[in-house]
């Protein structure tokens, strides 16, 4: 299952780079991707772990980037 979030406010790119990686380590992540230019982040991950690895990774993204919403499309 693929999902794509939409980082609002996301204004730094090295911090994007961060929320990526960090997001990549999460257990179940297949992949994730982050383009800083479209403010979108792509996690790709199976289904019956998708709603946990979203909510680690809105944490993670909170952490980095406080001011960022965190809206899944």
């Amino acid at each position: 299952m693929k999902k794509t979030i939409i980082l609002e406010e996301l204004e730094c790119a090295h911090c994007a780079a961060k929320m990526e990686a960090a997001v990549k380590e999460l257990a179940g992540v297949e992949n994730c991707s982050v383009n800083f230019l479209t403010q979108k982040m792509e996690i790709t991950a199976a289904d019956d772990k998708m709603d946990g690895i979203l909510k680690e990774a809105e944490k993670i993204v909170k952490k980095i980037e406080p001011d960022v919403e965190f809206v899944i499309k």
